[in-house]
């Protein structure tokens, strides 16, 4: 294993802690769209990792949500500016 990619994954994962305590402790919407996003990479990141056996027609898709929720929270941070 590759520790640039764990340390990766383990930042990754700090980033959904921190954006649900935006979302559910300072009430900031844009922070469930980075929790959703920063989520989905985990779990796209993992996936490749470990080869799981998840098809790309599964994670492909997933991974453009995560695209768009991060799009949809920056655009949020945009608006409140």
């Amino acid at each position: 294993m590759d520790t640039l990619q764990l340390v990766s994954i383990f930042l990754e994962v700090a980033i959904v802690i921190i954006s649900l305590m935006l979302a559910l402790g300072k009430g900031k919407k844009y922070g469930w769209g980075f929790a959703l996003t920063f989520a989905i990479y985990v779990f796209y990141d993992l996936a490749k990792l470990y080869l799981l056996s998840i098809p790309n027609s599964a994670l492909y898709p997933s991974f453009f949500v995560a695209t768009i929720s991060a799009l949809l929270a920056v655009w949020s941070l945009y608006k409140k500016t």
